[in-house]
């Protein structure tokens, strides 16, 4: 029997865990990514013409790229989020996405907590300013995030473990979420309010929402409007969740005191994104969940399901469950 093809596009994928790699050679015939960065659409094209299966970074994954496959029956997203997978064309189409969800959770709300104590005591700057021979203690007069309001808006794993981690910090935890989660209401004592209640109490602001139509510009000029001129925003979750534009400007003109930023509408970001250039912002390379630990957790989920799936069973973790219907032989 013909051992299926499997395409690595992710360049983080195996890195760090050569288990995975082995797991799927042990039923696959393994091709990586030879060209150390984001496979172009001309590449993409001429890459899955034959491939049975895919494990993707954030590329594009559309119906132009699934319909040019022959013989495409399952893509593995190397990563928590799947809005960069057209999943209506892949359900259409007969092919299963999967994905490897709450894997970097912990590594997401340990970065979100850095970035937290890094606003509020100036840690990036101080290290700037001592790198260029200076020595400016009383400029970076910071402030104590005990006592604090964070406001987490979505209450999912990371938020969670956000509102575990700020709980050790003795700082007051507000939160909006689609769904109301009474229970870790109960455990953590955080408190549900609206999202503009959200925006005007809290000290610090932290996205961690999926980007969908619902989410997509959510944080915009009105919200800015409403946050406090000492709050800060962080988003870690997914670029287009914030208005750049919006967030510029408040940032400019004082509307907040800062932000922290590990996501962007366009990655890399343009040099002449003009975020890029305030002092009042911590700019990442989308890194939170790049931790030893999270990756290794990744990669042996989406090589999990990936095996899985070529011996008949059901992958566990499936963004689009209702193309099972179309696909009778798994178990």
């Amino acid at each position: 029997m013909t051992r299926p093809r499997i395409y690595v596009t992710s360049r983080s994928f195996g890195k760090r865990c050569i288990e995975a790699l082995e797991l799927i050679e042990s039923a696959a015939v393994l091709e990586i990514n030879p060209y150390g960065r984001a496979m172009t659409e001309q590449e993409l094209l001429r890459t899955v013409v034959d491939v049975e299966g895919l494990i993707v970074g954030g590329d594009e994954i559309d119906r132009k790229i699934m319909e040019h496959s022959r013989n495409l029956k399952i893509i593995a997203r190397h990563g928590t989020g799947v809005d960069n997978i057209d999943l209506n064309a892949a359900t259409e189409n007969n092919i299963i996405v999967t994905y490897a969800p709450h894997v970097n959770a912990d590594a997401v709300a340990e970065f979100v907590m850095g970035l937290i104590l890094s606003l509020a005591r100036h840690i990036p700057q101080a290290q700037i300013s001592m790198s260029r021979g200076r020595w400016e203690p009383t400029r970076f007069v910071g402030f104590e995030v005990s006592g604090k309001t964070i406001g987490i808006v979505g209450l999912g794993e990371i938020g969670f473990r956000v509102a575990r981690r700020a709980k050790a910090f003795d700082m007051r935890i507000l939160y909006w979420s689609r769904r109301r989660k009474t229970d870790i209401e109960v455990e953590l004592g955080v408190n549900y309010v609206s999202l503009e209640t959200l925006l005007r109490e809290s000290d610090f602001a932290t996205l961690h929402v999926a980007l969908t139509d619902e989410t997509r510009g959510m944080i915009g000029k009105e919200e800015f409007e409403l946050m406090r001129k000492n709050a800060y925003l962080i988003n870690t979750a997914r670029g287009p969740i914030v208005d750049e534009t919006a967030l510029y400007e408040a940032l400019k003109d004082g509307k907040i005191a800062g932000a922290a930023i590990d996501v962007y509408c366009e990655e890399p970001p343009s040099a002449e994104n003009p975020l890029l250039k305030l002092d009042n912002v911590i700019k990442t390379p989308h890194i939170a969940a790049y931790t030893i630990e999270a990756i290794r957790r990744m990669d042996m989920v989406n090589a999990e399901d990936i095996v899985n799936f070529f011996k008949g069973k059901k992958p566990t973790y499936i963004a689009n469950p209702e193309v099972l219907q179309k696909i009778s032989h798994l178990s």
